[in-house]
């Protein structure tokens, strides 16, 4: 038997000449209308035994498309090429993520340091220059007490002047204290003290030697006599 003949359904032909229910010798159109009812019945049966899914013809099954749980992986267990792709790219955006964070970090530091070297490099300078004109000090105090008495003329007081307009413009050191200004323990250095009823502060009333700073750092202070009220 070939399998399409088992999906058909059962031909029940009513042959019986004598009706069942009476007895009685059965007409040609009886026996027409008990086959056609015998007919109606069996294929009223086997549409009530049709699964859903299938075909009341007898054809194939149709099984519904529904994706199994774990689609993400393949049939032999590996990983989906659009999940792994993403896998990827994830991990891929947090390298990027810490090496930014890691150049920026490597930034600051390099600013810190250019920063502190540029520090350290304008304080040693000044520091040599403050070195040099401790030095010359003496040499500016000799220059002054000759200008004072009138002993620096001709090639000399043109040397003496221009050391002290080099000292001025390229190192930035300054000479200063003079009379009348108010005395300041930072800046100056009392040798001598009295007492006036002429002065309400304590005043700076003769400069004995000069005081030099380069910028805001005093190299000596300017030593003086002072005077306060009484």
């Amino acid at each position: 038997m070939s399998d399409s003949g088992s999906d058909e359904q059962p031909v029940i032909r009513d042959k019986r000449r004598l009706n069942p229910q009476t007895g009685e010798l059965r007409t040609p159109e009886e026996v027409a209308a008990a086959e056609e009812a015998a007919t109606a019945a069996a294929e009223r049966a086997g549409s009530a035994s049709t699964l859903p899914g299938q075909e009341s013809d007898g054809g194939a099954a149709e099984i519904p498309d529904v994706a199994p749980a774990g689609a993400a992986e393949g049939a032999d267990g590996t990983q989906d090429p659009l999940a792994e792709a993403q896998a990827q790219a994830g991990d891929l955006q947090d390298q990027l993520a810490r090496a930014k964070a890691d150049l920026y970090n490597l930034d600051q530091r390099f600013n810190q340091f250019v920063k502190r070297s540029r520090a350290e490099a304008q304080a040693e300078k000044g520091r040599g220059v403050e070195s040099v004109v401790e030095a010359l000090v003496p040499v500016l105090d000799d220059i002054d007490a000759a200008r004072a008495h009138g002993g620096l003329e001709g090639p000399l007081a043109a040397v003496a002047e221009k050391l002290e307009s080099t000292l001025t413009t390229r190192f930035e050191v300054e000479r200063y204290g003079a009379a009348g200004e108010e005395f300041d323990p930072n800046v100056h250095e009392a040798l001598m003290h009295s007492a006036s009823e002429e002065v309400e502060s304590e005043t700076v009333s003769q400069v004995l030697q000069p005081g030099y700073r380069v910028g805001e750092r005093v190299v000596r202070p300017a030593r003086v006599a002072v005077t306060g009220p009484q």
